[in-house]
């Protein structure tokens, strides 16, 4: 861990886009500024962790939810591609079919 000594507004530069500014100190409580780009999330620690555990839960229950749904659905029979010659189509050989025998009642 790098420690480093500032005074009221003094800065400390992580990189060159992260500006981190004692704005106040009173008493044992020091006040920051932090200026970074919005694609950088800044959180105070038991934020984060408080994210990051739900972002766990919820990942847990999606992957619960995905394992119930597997045994709900049982996958169907393989279907497999019949052509029409072998499935007995005579049309698509340029023959004709015989008229069907009408029924009665």
């Amino acid at each position: 861990m790098l420690v480093l000594s500032r005074q009221r507004d003094e800065t400390i530069m992580i990189g060159d886009e992260i500006e981190i500014t004692v704005v106040d100190i009173r008493g044992d409580k020091v006040r920051l500024g932090i200026t970074a780009p919005t694609r950088i999330a800044v959180h105070r620690k038991e934020v984060y962790e408080a994210i990051k555990r739900e972002n766990q839960q919820a990942s847990r229950i999606a992957q619960d939810q995905i394992g119930t749904i597997g045994k709900v659905l049982s996958p169907g029979p393989a279907r497999t591609r019949v052509s029409a010659l072998s499935a007995g189509n005579a049309t698509n050989r340029g023959d004709t079919l015989p008229p069907r025998a009408a029924t009665g009642s």
